[in-house]
């Protein structure tokens, strides 16, 4: 399991296990908090590609679909 912490996220490299599209390295582009600092959007953006996904941030915890960093 990845530890995240939310205040982190913004511009952190991720790399994604099951590669589809050649999309492999991404990175945290925009995150937005609530009034109570709770994350309630997060994009990111291939590398390769440019292309942005909205995704759940808590999904980057689980380590059997992203790693951290560019690997």
């Amino acid at each position: 399991m990845n530890r995240v912490s939310p205040k982190a996220l913004l511009h952190s490299k991720w790399t994604k296990i099951m590669i589809k599209n050649k999309e492999k390295h991404f990175i945290i582009t925009k995150v937005t908090f609530d009034e109570d600092q709770a994350v309630i959007e997060c994009i990111i953006e291939a590398v390769i590609s440019k292309n942005d996904y909205k995704i759940n941030w808590r999904d980057l915890k689980d380590s059997t679909l992203w790693k951290m960093g560019w690997q």
